[in-house]
This record gives C-alpha cells, sequence and structure tokens, in this order.
C-alpha cells in the first residue's frame, strides 16, 4: 500500500474529478482494479499545497486553518488507510460472494452501460448512507468524525472514521452489479468529495444544479441552523433536490464544525468520542424502547421530541465564532511538523510491507503508530503530560533501533544510513524532553 505511486499526471489530475471513461476503468475481476485512492494521494497532496498557496495569496491563512488542526484531519486519513487495508478483502469477498451466488441479472463488466449504472447506483446508495449516517445515532457516532473540524479545507477530506458501515448499503448492489464495477465507483465516489473540501472556490455555475460542489458541501459542514442535515450527495446533488435535503449556500458565512465541538487534537477522542457519549445516554434513559431509540434514532433526539430532535435545540449561531486553537511555541511546531512527516514516512513503509508481517508484528506496529500520533495530538493540545509520552515513544526507537542492530545485523548493514539518521533524530529529541519532564516533575512536586 505504497503511497508512492507512479501515474501520468494528466490521469491523475482527471480522475480527481471522476473525468474517467469506462473503457479505460472497466475490468473482469476485482483484482485487476487498480487501488486509485492510493494512486491519488500525491495528487492530494499537490491540491493541499495549491490551497495553502491560494491561501496565502489571499491572506486567508489562519482564517482557513491551522498546523494542528490540519495534522489532526491527515492522522484520521492514515488511521482510516491502514483499516481500510485490513477490511478491503473482507468487503471485496462480501461482493463477490452476493453477485456469485444471490445476483438478480447479470450485467456484463465491459459495457458503458453497466458503467453508468454503478455510476448512478452506487451514488444513490451514497446518498441514503450518508443520510442515515446523520439520522442514525449509531451510525452517526463514527461519521461524526468527519466533522469533527473547525476548519473546511483539503485537509478536512481526509478527517474520516476508522469504520463505517458504507458497505453494507453498497454489498446491496452486488445483487446485480459485478463486484469489479462497485469496486471502481466507490473509489471514484471517495476522491471525486476531496476537492469540494474547500473553500477557495466559490461557484461552478450550471454545475451547481447537478454536482455536489465545495458551495454545497461547505453547507453541509456547517452548523449554522441551516445547515443542519443538509446535502447528502456524494458526486451528484439530484438525490438532495429530489428528496427534499437541498439548501444553497446563502449569504451568511458558514461556521464549520459539529454542533458542540470537540475541544481536543487527540486522534482516539476523535474517534470515540460520540460513541462514549451514546452510551452514557442509552444507560441513562429509562425503559428498553428509549435506550433503543437512543441508538435509531438521531442524535438530537430526547424523549418527547421528533426522531431527528428538535431545530430549535441547535445553537443559533453567527460566523465568526472562536475555534479551538492552542498556543503552540514555535519550536515546538516544527518538532511537530518533522516528527509527524517521521511518522507518515514509517507508516508508509510498514504499510507497503504489511502482508510480510505476521500478526503479532502488525499489531506492534499498529499499535506504536497510533501512540505515535497520540502523541503528536498531545504535543498539539499542549498537555502536561505531552513531554513524558514524547520521551517514551523516542526511548522505545531507540531500543527498537538497538534490538534490530543487535538481532538482525544483515538488516542493520542493509539500512545503515537510514539508522544513523534515526538515531540522531531521536537521540536529540530526547534531550529535548529530558528536562522538560524534570520541570514538570517539580511542578507537580510543588
Amino acid at each position: 500500500m505504497s503511497m508512492l505511486q507512479n501515474t501520468d499526471p494528466l490521469t491523475g489530475l482527471r480522475r480527481m474529478f471522476y473525468a474517467v471513461t469506462p473503457n479505460e476503468t472497466s475490468f473482469a475481476t476485482t483484482d485487476e482494479v487498480p487501488d486509485y485512492i492510493n494512486e491519488a494521494i500525491p495528487y492530494f497532496a499537490g491540491a493541499m499545497l495549491l490551497e495553502l498557496i491560494v491561501s496565502i495569496i489571499e491572506g486567508k491563512v489562519d482564517e482557513r486553518g491551522s498546523l494542528a488542526d490540519s495534522i489532526a484531519s491527515v492522522t484520521a486519513g492514515l488511521f482510516m488507510l491502514s483499516m481500510g487495508a485490513m477490511i478491503k478483502g473482507f468487503e471485496i469477498v462480501a461482493f463477490v460472494a452476493i453477485h456469485r451466488h444471490y445476483s438478480l441479472m447479470n450485467l456484463p463488466w465491459d459495457s458503458p452501460w453497466t458503467w453508468i449504472m454503478t455510476f448512478l447506483a452506487l451514488d444513490f446508495m451514497y446518498y441514503w448512507f450518508h443520510r442515515m449516517a446523520h439520522e442514525v445515532n449509531f451510525i452517526w457516532a463514527a461519521h461524526q468524525t468527519h466533522h469533527s473540524s473547525e476548519e473546511f479545507n483539503l485537509a478536512t477530506a481526509l478527517r474520516q472514521p476508522l469504520f463505517e458501515v458504507k458497505w453494507m448499503f453498497n454489498a446491496t448492489l452486488a445483487f446485480f452489479i459485478p463486484p469489479s464495477a462497485i469496486y471502481v465507483h466507490m473509489q471514484f465516489n471517495t476522491i471525486y468529495q476531496f476537492w469540494i473540501h474547500t473553500r477557495v472556490i466559490k461557484s461552478l455555475g450550471p454545475l451547481e444544479y447537478i454536482l455536489n460542489t465545495p458551495s454545497h458541501h461547505r453547507v453541509h459542514h456547517g452548523r449554522n441552523r441551516y445547515c443542519i442535515d443538509k446535502n447528502y450527495g456524494g458526486t451528484l446533488i439530484i438525490w438532495d433536490r429530489l428528496f427534499g435535503t437541498f439548501a444553497a449556500e446563502q449569504d451568511e458565512e458558514v461556521v464549520y464544525g459539529l454542533v458542540h465541538p470537540i475541544q481536543t487534537y487527540d486522534p482516539i477522542t476523535h474517534q470515540l468520542c460520540h460513541m462514549q457519549w451514546m452510551w452514557q445516554q442509552f444507560w441513562l434513559q429509562q425503559g428498553v424502547v428509549n435506550k433503543l431509540y437512543v441508538i435509531l434514532k438521531g442524535p438530537g433526539w430526547e424523549p418527547g421530541k421528533p426522531r431527528l430532535g428538535d431545530i430549535q435545540d441547535i445553537p443559533d449561531i453567527k460566523y465568526p465564532m472562536p475555534k479551538y486553537r492552542t498556543q503552540i511555541p514555535v519550536w515546538c511546531q516544527v518538532y511537530v511538523a518533522i516528527h509527524f512527516l517521521l511518522n507518515v514516512i514509517a507508516m508508509d513503509m510498514y504499510a507497503s510491507k504489511y502482508e510480510m508481517h505476521t500478526a503479532l508484528v502488525a499489531l506492534i506496529g499498529i499499535s506504536f503508530l497510533i501512540y505515535s500520533f497520540t502523541c503528536v495530538g498531545a504535543l498539539c493540545d499542549v498537555k502536561s503530560y505531552a513531554s513524558a509520552m514524547e520521551l517514551i515513544r523516542c526511548v522505545l526507537v531507540l531500543s527498537m533501533d538497538a534490538y534490530i542492530t543487535r538481532s538482525m545485523p544483515d538488516y542493520a548493514v542493509m539500512y545503515y544510513y537510514q539508522l544513523v539518521v534515526l538515531r540522531v533524530a531521536f537521540g536529540l529529541s530526547a534531550l529535548i524532553w529530558i528536562p522538560q519532564v524534570l520541570i514538570n516533575g517539580k511542578k507537580k512536586v510543588a
């Protein structure tokens, strides 16, 4: 699952906008389908850089994002990619099994009409999945991760939950659509939605009537009252227009994020906070029926209220609203950026050899990477215990290096220069945090 893929630039750019032909994206089997999302990662990075440059030129960098928030978003995306690598096989096996044993019709995989039908059917199913993800509390418990940022930029597109039930909606298509076609359009539907997470593009003119656009998606991510539960479409906005969930962007500036914002950059909290709150409400409710309603009705539901809650309970906010921003020293911002990049490189190297690892090694590797990104979140939150967490991480890395050098000498020789760089980087980092830990310890004693 290496992130470094070689794709023709024009082809890679076309894929970002779903501008592909049936001939080039139709395959007989799922094994032949490329990993389009992985191949799009360099284009995601390039688009994020371009968005940053435009924001600098327009003098709106601080208004449109922050380093800590972007790191939190990208971290969630990396978590999702790791989970996706593990469950992708299960999804494909399910699609193939349903189509092989229970298909209601046998559409030809190489027909343009099959391609067009799959495009429409999958986007239609995405609309209903996305709508349920906002209207059914246990599905929202996962999906809320994507809405937890108070920013709206291309990095926000990467802030994804570890696991969603979207595959169950897509699995219904396998009763009449070849699994390879489903897998192709699943990826392009996801890729298309990346570039609509931006405030740089204002309007696409007549295309606004048909396509999901940055303007429509800004409304979807808003917490202004008129934005709540609107614009669920993936590639097309026609489903929202048909089913009454469409709202056009107004002159009123959109305020982004959750109705009740999460005041942290911790990646674990982003993933699990609503699940924790939902179970608390589950046990607080009286009676089995009300307990089930907590799970199956909307996140705003309470006894005596409509299924989706009361819109009057939504705070009537106006732009600008204060955002969660911590005061991170410049040196620490540089440190965080460097170590976050090192984490990304380590994750890519680890993931590229994922199939070679034993189950135990895979678990240890994933656990350490999750811990590493949690350390970054703690540093961005300026937590008192962040320095101790980071010192422990540096010591663990140096300990692993010592173990590899002693027990796998051939590996140590092969990667000699890389290991030297690693020792210097983490050795110096440990020296930075030792006095910080001692200072914090003295403060606690005092």
